[in-house]
């Protein structure tokens, strides 16, 4: 093996295996302890697009149980094949370039070179190399992971600094696969903050966050993180009422072309706006488009966590929607929806257990059997949510618990002493939940931030 290159190497040690690329980032991710690598990353690594520094060779080396000096060897072997001509593995060192005091003065040719050797200098200062990168793609895919189980505080301080640090990085330089890698790290960090407005209320701040988002994703040139984005932006169009605004937004998200399971996640917000709107035509069609895509999708998410859209979710859109659409046979498919949406949240892994969710689908359940005139199944399926710290329950869930708590003013219920009681837990709740705790205060008070720096 010792004059084959690196991709070569890593393409023969994977197929020997049988193995997928999916499976040897899994393989490496288990070793590693996080869930940041992804098959996507392994293939760029087999076509030499990128070359692993170091500290992911080590890993490397264990996942296919060979010394880490045969496959520093064989990078050795592809940056030799370069010969030097690409810049974004084989850095220019100052040393090499002509000194400014070799030059004959006022000879136009000599003059004419160093002014070249000035923009060699200038191209070899780089403010992030590939470690920086590929340490920075491994933070943001934990913090994407845990946001969906984590107390939102605990994510936000993290989630500003990386930001923060990311538009520093950018503003200097770096070799155009790194700012291209960087400028997708700036869209989902832009993406998790828009994510927290939004978990907070902060709807203009959060459309603020996903508009840069998506000029980050632009510049990136990626169409899986635009049509994410978009579905942030329709999701702030719904919470802030305006539903038609929420379902154009999701249909434009659906002309991207991406992989996963992002064209599910767009179809059920868009069947979830129009059953609001009371298009139930077209919401029941998004749906059925919903799982249509569902049952495309080949391979896992490039990023997971907040931006992947597990069946769980799925099924409780679909309840939501159900519910809105209204009638006795939508109702009972919501209850079933809503159901099938807590069974597989809670056999999921712990980071993928999502609570807003869980809240979520729980409310649903409530309202079905609310809608069913069944008072005491109402109060059962409420009591996981009053239960539950209020610190943990988004603006959402507030909302959807004040909705609930109206509903059971109605002529129907006669002030019975039952609804009148659960009414009074679902105000009490809601008010608890809306006032800012000391920590979410504290958290709020971020030091400045500072480009990410090299693991210690």
């Amino acid at each position: 093996m010792g004059d084959t290159g690196f991709g070569a190497l890593l393409v023969r040690l994977r197929t020997e295996r049988g193995w997928s690329q999916q499976r040897v980032a899994d393989e490496y991710n288990a070793l590693e302890g996080r869930s940041a690598k992804t098959g996507k990353e392994i293939g760029r690594y087999e076509r030499e697009a990128r070359v692993p520094v170091p500290y992911a060779r080590k890993y490397l080396a264990q996942v296919f149980s060979v010394d880490v000096a045969v496959l520093d060897q064989a990078v050795a072997v592809s940056k030799g094949q370069r010969d030097g001509s690409d810049a974004g593995e084989v850095e220019i060192a100052p040393s090499v370039l002509p000194p400014e005091d070799t030059h004959v003065r006022g000879d136009p040719l000599s003059e004419d070179a160093v002014r070249s050797a000035d923009f060699a200098r200038f191209i070899a200062q780089r403010n992030a190399d590939e470690f920086v990168v590929e340490q920075l793609e491994a933070d943001v895919g934990r913090l994407a992971r845990t946001y969906v189980s984590h107390p939102l505080m605990e994510q936000y301080v993290e989630i500003r600094r990386l930001r923060e640090g990311v538009f520093e990085l950018l503003r200097g330089r770096q070799h155009p696969r790194q700012t291209t890698d960087l400028y997708l790290s700036a869209a989902r960090l832009c993406g998790l903050s828009a994510h927290v407005c939004l978990d907070l209320g902060a709807y203009d701040s959060a459309a603020t966050h996903a508009r840069t988002a998506r000029a980050c994703a632009e510049a990136a040139g990626h169409e899986g993180m635009l049509a994410w984005v978009r579905a942030v932006e329709s999701l702030i169009a719904y919470w802030t009422g305006r539903y038609e605004q929420a379902a154009r937004l999701a249909q434009v998200g659906r002309r991207h072309t991406a992989s996963g399971s992002i064209g599910a996640r767009l179809a059920s917000l868009e069947a979830r706006a129009l059953a609001i709107v009371g298009d139930s035509a077209g919401a029941l069609a998004a749906l059925s488009d919903a799982e249509r895509s569902r049952e495309a999708i080949s391979g896992r998410d490039e990023a997971l966590g907040v931006f992947d859209f597990p069946a769980a979710k799925q099924f409780a859109y679909a309840g939501t929607t159900l519910l809105a659409v209204g009638g006795h046979e939508h109702v009972h498919r919501a209850i079933v929806s809503a159901e099938t949406a807590i069974r597989l949240y809670r056999s999921a892994d712990g980071d993928d257990q999502s609570v807003g969710d869980l809240f979520a689908a729980h409310l649903d359940l409530a309202s079905g059997h609310l809608l069913l005139g069944d008072l005491e199944g109402t109060e059962e399926m409420l009591g996981f949510v009053l239960q539950s710290s209020p610190e943990r329950m988004s603006a959402s869930i507030v909302r959807r618990l004040t909705v609930l708590g109206r509903e059971l003013e109605g002529p129907q219920y006669g002030g019975a002493a039952q609804a009148v009681h659960l009414r009074e837990r679902l105000q009490h709740t809601a008010v608890r939940a809306s006032l800012p705790s000391p920590t979410a205060l504290r958290a709020w008070e971020v030091p400045p931030a500072h480009p990410p720096e090299l693991p210690t």
